[in-house]
């Protein structure tokens, strides 16, 4: 009698250890997934949102500007998306100048959890892509960095900078209003403002 009572707590305890060692396994898995999720993975569940509202996240580039943008689309290395303050412009913001993200606690949960991978033409176009885009349309823009604003148009992209004609804002780009062309490196750009 003494025996069984022996044996059914050895077993006891051996099912409590293998159940003990199955959640210490499942911790460390979570870890490592967790260790493993980049910034996109997270904008990309962002992104799949239905409902716009939860599409808004407040980007904090790394001069310490605040910018809420409604997410539109993800590239390899860049997010595109409505800036919602009031001049509802539309901007593009390179991953690299991105400081943090401010999410509520619902949305950070959501993204801890990536959806299942798309087959995405935007996913594998870098900033150079989107950038000789722009220039090849003859957009009126304004590029920031950290030390300012400049506006005009793109006159070429290279692989690590830009052309910019610089000119007014409001005036088309035509040589006679092309004060000056400057060339920025494109690890200088923290958001360029369409």
């Amino acid at each position: 009698m003494r025996w069984d009572h022996l044996f059914d707590d050895l077993a006891g305890q051996l099912e409590h250890e293998l159940h003990a060692e199955e959640v210490d396994l499942q911790q460390e898995e979570e870890r490592l997934r967790l260790g493993r999720l980049e910034l996109r993975d997270r904008l990309a569940v962002v992104l799949r949102e239905r409902e716009p509202e939860r599409r808004i996240l407040t980007v904090r580039t790394q001069n310490g500007e605040l910018h809420r943008v409604r997410l539109r689309s993800l590239g390899r290395d860049w997010l595109a998306g409505d800036l919602t303050d009031s001049t509802a412009t539309q901007a593009v913001i390179p991953l690299r100048a991105v400081e943090s993200l401010a999410l509520d606690t619902d949305q950070a949960q959501r993204t801890l959890t990536p959806a299942p991978a798309r087959d995405d033409l935007s996913a594998r176009l870098g900033l150079s892509f989107l950038l000789r885009d722009l220039c090849r349309r003859r957009v009126t823009l304004t590029v920031r960095t950290a030390v300012g604003d400049l506006h005009g148009t793109i006159d070429r992209v290279g692989r690590d900078h830009l052309d910019l004609a610089v000119h007014d804002r409001d005036a088309p780009r035509r040589a006679i209003a092309v004060t000056q062309v400057r060339i920025v490196r494109l690890d200088q750009v923290l958001l360029v403002r369409l």
